[in-house]
């Protein structure tokens, strides 16, 4: 049976397109475009359906406007869900729970889209796939281009981008293009590309990939039940914000949740376009030239998806903060020692954005708060090399061991 039926709305003016997975900007205004589902073609939902199957983004076939018959799939979504109270103490909010995305299959919450994305191509008939790329995104489509025999090209900087990201690319076959300057730039140059050629964009400017990150707020969602009050989540291209956003919705349209979570934003001080945006009160965005932070997954400074974020974060009457890196960092280790989880810096960038958002009276002690961990440590080793080591001579050692 196939997914249901959609169609394509712009953001900005607000014109229905037909669902062709090759348009990626509306044709009268060249704003962004959201999946709009036609609710009469989804069947009646229950929750009692979704957990009648394993566990995946596939589990919610029937809100996933693509073939599942033609599903390119390595098994992403599931990902664990884990309360953390020696964590909650720390950030100082009364319950927190943490979503690690770090245990997809590429080690990042990209996979989630990635899934929809490499099946729409597979639907619109292309034969090759490109993305702009600090990392996981590259990582995550090399490996879903390789399981659907699809040509993977990525566009990188020529500088900061994390090894281990790269070498998962390049592990799985995808041809690297270097770019001077940054991630802005490379996806400039990737979305001049795709208009010359007949290759398929992924970056999360088409639509149709975020509607497999979407699914993250279903699984939240089913977990908990009776739901929670904070959603933090790190922010770089702004897509993945906006797609959590759009999940709840869909299930609270459907009548599955009475609750929506306010949304946390998180962006790096060196790299926080939208943040200044939304704490200034403007409505107009103004791009960081020369973005800069130990966290390179969110280290841009013109995110193409910004519209959609910010509409997401002013309907959930929530916001958004910026964290230093020696916040990240700090979080980082946190999450490691008192959770047991490892995360790149990106990823633990929600956790310090929500305990720099208690300390500035923002977010109150009484908060069930859930934290987005997007990637696993090991996508950033040099970083996770600087959490303080502890090292002593066995003689010191034994030492210091007590008396029986």
């Amino acid at each position: 049976m196939p997914g249901p039926s959609a169609s394509l709305k712009c953001i900005d003016c607000g014109v229905l397109l037909p669902p062709d997975p090759r348009v990626y900007a509306c044709n009268r205004c060249g704003g962004l475009l959201d999946v709009q589902l036609s609710w009469d073609s989804v069947p009646a939902l229950s929750w009692g359906l979704f957990l009648s199957r394993p566990r995946g983004v596939w589990r919610y076939r029937e809100l996933l406007p693509a073939d599942p018959s033609l599903a390119v799939s390595l098994g992403e979504g599931g990902t664990p869900l884990l309360e953390s109270p020696r964590l909650a103490r720390w950030v100082g909010v009364s319950r927190l729970y943490l979503k690690y995305e770090g245990a997809n299959p590429t080690g990042s919450f990209k996979d989630r889209g990635m899934t929809v994305g490499v099946t729409k191509a597979l639907e619109a008939g292309a034969r090759m796939v490109c993305c702009a790329s600090t990392g996981n995104t590259s990582a995550s489509m090399a490996a879903y281009a390789a399981r659907a025999g699809l040509d993977a090209v990525v566009f990188l900087p020529r500088h900061g981008v994390a090894l281990g990201k790269l070498a998962q690319a390049a592990l799985h076959g995808a041809r690297l293009v270097e770019v001077d300057g940054g991630f802005d730039q490379a996806l400039r140059a990737v979305v001049e590309v795709c208009r010359r050629a007949p290759i398929y964009l992924l970056n999360s400017v088409n639509p149709w990939r975020l509607e497999g990150q979407k699914t993250g707020a279903y699984e939240l969602a089913e977990e908990l039940r009776e739901g929670f009050d904070l959603l933090a989540l790190p922010v770089g291209n702004c897509g993945n914000i906006a797609a959590y956003w759009k999940g709840f919705s869909e299930l609270h349209e459907a009548g599955l949740i009475r609750w929506r979570p306010r949304l946390l934003g998180v962006q790096a001080e060196g790299a926080a376009p939208l943040v200044q945006m939304l704490r200034s009160g403007s409505d107009t965005l103004v791009p960081v030239r020369e973005p800069r932070s130990i966290a390179t997954a969110i280290r841009i400074g013109h995110p193409a998806s910004w519209k959609k974020a910010r509409r997401a974060i002013l309907e959930s009457r929530g916001s958004a903060v910026a964290v230093s890196d020696r916040e990240i960092l700090e979080a980082q280790w946190a999450i490691a020692r008192l959770a047991g989880l490892g995360v790149e810096p990106a990823g633990a960038a929600s956790v310090a954005g929500l305990r720099r958002s208690v300390e500035l009276g923002e977010t109150g002690a009484d908060t069930t708060a859930v934290a987005v961990l997007t990637g696993h440590a090991l996508k950033d080793p040099d970083a996770a090399q600087m959490a303080p080591l502890s090292r002593i001579t066995l003689e010191a050692f034994l030492r210091e061991l007590p008396a029986r």
